[in-house]
């Protein structure tokens, strides 16, 4: 009999638990403001009466910033994740203490990103006050109907593929600062993705052909938390067509190690529409491999051609 939602909720307490504790001792406490080069800082203009921003006053290049924008609109739609998540999982016990744990945790990643792009100038200031307030004005939406277990699949590539797009945009940024700055947010990231991804194999112990099933949906229609973002195909092509992430890294770096932790093409015990789930996976990430394998193939033409031209 497939255990009802509420009952599953009830037999991953254990799971929640012990790594709820795992991660509270390898977790280290940090602190946003050590990371923020605070002296480059100055007044702008407005009621203070202070420089105006101009581009020519940040070092970063227009990706590397399009980048930091993306990852800090995306983190800025916590409030919108933390009613998600305690909704689905609620506040009792050691679901909730996760709940609240991880919510604190997320929340320091916003403060760091926009501390270091405003003490920076890294940024138009108004302009990312207006896109912060026009993203969380659109909140965030379960693609997948509030269901937990699509939801504890998501989360697991979500986390990671978060935990990359931090740490590559940091390398990009040619900013040792920034750099710093973002792998102290990736690692952070990355104890998270290890927490649903536990949780993960843990349903699927539990519920393997339901939970193949969604893992399925999820790899097939993932889209990252920041798709709302106003612009954010092209956004998500300028940061593809630079390297910092695209099709190859989504494969090779997220689904591909989440999949292979979890065991999943080894896993026996699955029957109709797991078997199925399974199959569609395998199809799709063969695809997504060929997908992958065109898109650098493309880019680097285009990377030849522009070459060509400049000299």
């Amino acid at each position: 009999m497939v255990p009802s939602q509420a009952e599953l909720l009830r037999q991953l307490e254990p799971v929640v638990e012990a790594n709820l504790n795992r991660h509270l001792t390898q977790a280290t406490e940090w602190f946003p403001h050590e990371y923020v080069p605070w002296s480059q800082g100055r007044d702008f203009d407005g009621v203070l009466g202070g420089q105006p921003w101009e581009e020519s006053q940040s070092a970063l290049s227009d990706v590397a910033r399009t980048s930091l924008i993306v990852n800090l609109l995306t983190e800025d739609n916590l409030p919108s994740y933390h009613h998600e998540i305690a909704t689905l999982f609620g506040r009792d016990g050691a679901w909730g203490t996760w709940v609240h744990r991880w919510t604190a945790e997320e929340g320091r990643h916003g403060i760091v990103i926009r501390d270091y792009l405003l003490t920076t100038r890294a940024v138009d200031p108004i302009a990312l006050e207006r896109a912060r307030m026009a993203h969380m004005s659109t909140g965030y939406v379960n693609m997948h109907d509030d269901d937990m277990l699509h939801s504890i699949a998501y989360v697991s590539f979500q986390e990671l593929a978060t935990r990359i797009s931090h740490r590559n945009t940091g390398r990009f940024s040619d900013d040792p600062v920034c750099e710093q700055m973002l792998a102290r947010v990736a690692q952070d990231e990355n104890l998270h993705m290890v927490f649903y991804r536990n949780l993960l194999a843990g349903a699927l112990d539990l519920a393997p052909n339901e939970t193949m099933r969604a893992i399925a949906d999820v790899v097939k229609t993932f889209q990252m938390p920041g798709t709302g973002i106003e612009n954010f195909g092209r956004k998500a092509a300028q940061i593809a067509l630079a390297g910092i992430y695209d099709l190859r890294i989504h494969h090779n770096e997220v689904l591909a190690p989440v999949l292979r932790n979890l065991k999943v093409f080894e896993r026996t015990g699955l029957s109709g529409d797991g078997e199925r789930a399974r199959e569609e996976l395998a199809a799709f990430l063969a695809s997504l491999d060929a997908n992958a394998s065109r898109f650098e193939e493309r880019r680097e033409a285009n990377r030849q051609r522009a070459a060509t031209r400049a000299g």
